[in-house]
């Protein structure tokens, strides 16, 4: 009998997404009856526009999107999302530089994977989203951390990225809005951040997918029209789901150099082939349309954002940093570690959150989970009385620690 393996070294060393993983835990537990309240999951709790719904029923009676289509994207959806990103950052990109993707996750992994060779560093800012480490990893790339706390507000420095910088450094991801954080850089410190890499000719990997989700006097910067020197040198992932309410849809898009595009269609089209031509047609209607839809989201999701900041920082032993953007807060409850709490001491962020969901049935995500143990996120992209009801629970249990 073999000894070798059943599953290769590569795919072991994923790591399941935390995210949906305690989401999944939450709903396994609400189905068993239990009253929980998650702020797990990442995704908008609207449903899907209906005019975009209407344009999918469409797309589906259309016998020609019954058949295989070209496994970069439909040519209609490519040019709508150049035409939408020239109207929302100003860059202009040709049909030729989109990759339409099976959800933004797809287009995270295929840019790492065109760029990175084995051992090529990318500089990454802790607190991540969960997806960029196994992505970079599977692509034979090295994660470096920059890590930035909630003193800074969780942003990064020149200073400290600079400092992490070596000759191996190949990729800078920049992401803004954060998910987790939902930090924000300034035009500032964006352009500072991008004459840097183009000075050092580094890439920059920019995920823009909460462009639209600031909050306040915040305001999204599109690093790739501030910094026009950083040339051929950037990637820009996005897509439909978190804009627009349509998780579930799952289509995102690539976009960069002609040369980066056609080498992660290759991909692509061995991985996946084209994206669903019914979800396709979807993401065409949304991008197209004007952005009411996300305009009213966004005001539910401001209010619910200053709600659970209020009240987060009410409960003793959690500080939480004001969020400017996506749908996420990131308390830091270090100082809740260690104590005792109904008979127990948690020693990490992942032990008290998962007495939390014991004890008060509410499901949050550890910053274990986002490479800084210490913190956690919860999103407030839920009901208004859900988040309310949920938090009260929270702070009636962590006022017990002593």
């Amino acid at each position: 009998m073999s000894t070798r393996p059943r599953i290769s070294a590569r795919i072991s060393a994923i790591s399941e997404s935390a995210t949906l993983a305690v989401d999944a835990k939450a709903k396994a537990m609400k189905a068993a009856g239990r009253p929980v309240i998650g702020f797990g999951a990442g995704e908008p709790d609207f449903p899907t526009p209906g005019y975009i719904v209407e344009a999918a029923i469409e797309a589906a009676r259309q016998p020609r999107f019954h058949k295989y289509t070209p496994a970069g994207g439909l040519p209609e959806l490519k040019q709508a999302v150049a035409d939408k990103t020239r109207r929302d950052s100003g860059y202009a990109v040709e049909p030729s530089q989109v990759l339409i993707t099976n959800g933004g996750k797809q287009a995270v992994y295929e840019a790492f994977a065109t760029l990175l060779d084995p051992g090529d560093e990318v500089l990454v800012v802790a607190p991540y989203w969960t997806t960029y480490p196994e992505a970079i990893k599977l692509a034979g790339g090295v994660q470096v951390d920059v890590v930035a706390d909630e003193s800074t507000g969780y942003l990064a420095s020149v200073e400290r990225l600079e400092a992490a910088r070596t000759e191996r450094t190949k990729v800078v991801l920049f992401v803004s809005p954060s998910n987790p954080t939902g930090a924000v850089y300034s035009r500032e410190d964006t352009l500072a951040i991008g004459r840097w890499a183009a000075e050092h000719g580094l890439w920059v990997v920019t995920d823009e997918i909460y462009e639209h989700l600031v909050y306040g006097d915040a305001e999204f910067t599109s690093i790739a029209t501030a910094v026009p020197e950083l040339g051929d040198r950037v990637v820009i992932l996005n897509g439909v789901a978190k804009t627009y309410a349509m998780t579930g849809w799952r289509v995102g898009w690539l976009i960069g150099p002609a040369d980066v595009v056609k080498a992660a269609t290759n991909l692509q089209s061995h991985a996946t082939s084209n994206v669903s031509n019914v979800a396709q047609m979807a993401a065409l209607a949304a991008v197209s349309g004007d952005l009411s839809a996300v305009g009213e989201m966004r005001t539910a999701f401001d209010r619910r954002r200053q709600t659970m900041v209020r009240m987060l920082n009410e409960i003793p032993g959690v500080f939480c940093p004001e969020p400017k953007g996506a749908f996420y807060a990131y308390p830091s409850v270090k100082e809740l570690i260690g104590k005792e709490l109904r008979g127990r001491r948690p020693q990490t962020s992942s032990e008290l959150a998962e007495l939390i969901l014991e004890q008060a049935e509410v499901a949050v995500v550890p910053g274990e989970a986002f490479g800084t143990p210490g913190y956690f996120r919860l999103s407030y992209a839920l009901g208004d009385d859900d988040l309310v009801e949920g938090v009260s629970r929270m702070a009636k249990l962590l006022a017990e620690a002593r």
